[in-house]
């Protein structure tokens, strides 16, 4: 393999939707080799990122910090990711905000309101709730009118929205979470990463606590609303009916559709598929949920 040959792997990588296990191997070896040579910041990143979606926390955590030692702001933020929710170990909050903060004061929003986050926590610094809310109202000016979906859009509205539910201002509060989640839905179709569904979970059990769920008219990531208890849900995909089964077995919800099973919705959410494609890439289409009805026996 040479320098051309390495980086032709890459791009061609960039192009692809679904990559392969070979894809992904073929890909880790050339970033390794650009890394060995060329000693580049953002081959570091972009391997130490392959990593972190394949849950590879460990490597990723390695060409993070590679990356960090040249400044890389990026690098700084997404290590802050891995020292914050303790991907390696045990979380370390002490170097989470120092990267989240150094990578915020070079303009990065996702560390700005991750900073906000450990104010309002306690985490590592003294508990502020009001320097919480200072930080999100003045990031929300900076993103209230993006277009590119990997833009922290829901993230921020959804945190904005929590404090107008707080203020009392109910219908504004609802008026965020549903942008957000429209927002998050084209997300998801093109980047399903497992931190996005994490994000669509939280928006809306939020939601519906403000509002309640109309089960006349749901949408596809209502399920994590209503696959809660025990129900079927049908809905139409291209005319063909399918039926979505949440049950109890062994006294543990699990997920029943189209012949298979899911330990929970999470699993169903992120590894669902009719045929050989994921849902979620069809979540954003006509995905008609046309009925839901209680269940009250066991799965077969």
């Amino acid at each position: 393999m040479d320098v051309q040959k390495a980086k032709q792997i890459v791009r061609a990588f960039d192009r692809k939707s679904k990559p392969s296990d070979d894809d992904i191997f073929m890909v880790t070896e050339a970033l390794s080799f650009l890394i060995s040579e060329l000693k580049d910041p953002k081959d570091m990143l972009y391997l130490g990122g392959i990593y972190y979606e394949m849950k590879e926390f460990d490597l990723a955590r390695k060409y993070y910090e590679m990356s960090a030692e040249y400044d890389f702001e990026p690098a700084h933020a997404c290590l802050g990711y891995i020292y914050y929710y303790g991907r390696t170990g045990d979380p370390d909050y002490e170097k989470a905000f120092l990267h989240f903060e150094k990578s915020a004061e070079q303009g990065n929003l996702q560390s700005a309101y991750k900073v906000a986050d450990m104010y309002k926590n306690g985490y590592y610094v003294p508990k502020d709730y009001a320097k919480y809310v200072q930080i999100i109202e003045e990031l929300w000016p900076k993103v209230e009118k993006v277009q590119y979906t990997e833009e922290p859009f829901p993230e921020v509205a959804t945190r904005l929205a929590a404090i107008r539910a707080k203020q009392g201002k109910t219908e504004e509060a609802i008026d965020l979470y549903l942008r957000a989640k429209s927002f998050l839905e084209q997300r998801i179709q093109y980047h399903p990463f497992f931190g996005n569904f994490s994000i669509m979970k939280w928006l809306i059990r939020d939601l519906y606590e403000l509002m309640p769920l109309d089960e006349d008219n749901m949408d596809f990531y209502d399920l994590y609303e209503v696959l809660k208890n025990p129900c079927t849900v049908t809905f139409y995909f291209k005319n063909k009916p399918y039926d979505v089964v949440s049950g109890i077995e062994d006294g543990t919800l699990v997920i029943s559709f189209d012949g298979k099973y899911y330990r929970d919705i999470d699993d169903f959410m992120q590894q669902g598929t009719i045929g050989d494609e994921a849902i979620s890439s069809r979540a954003h289409q006509s995905l008609l949920l046309c009925g839901k009805t209680g269940l009250n026996r066991r799965l077969p």
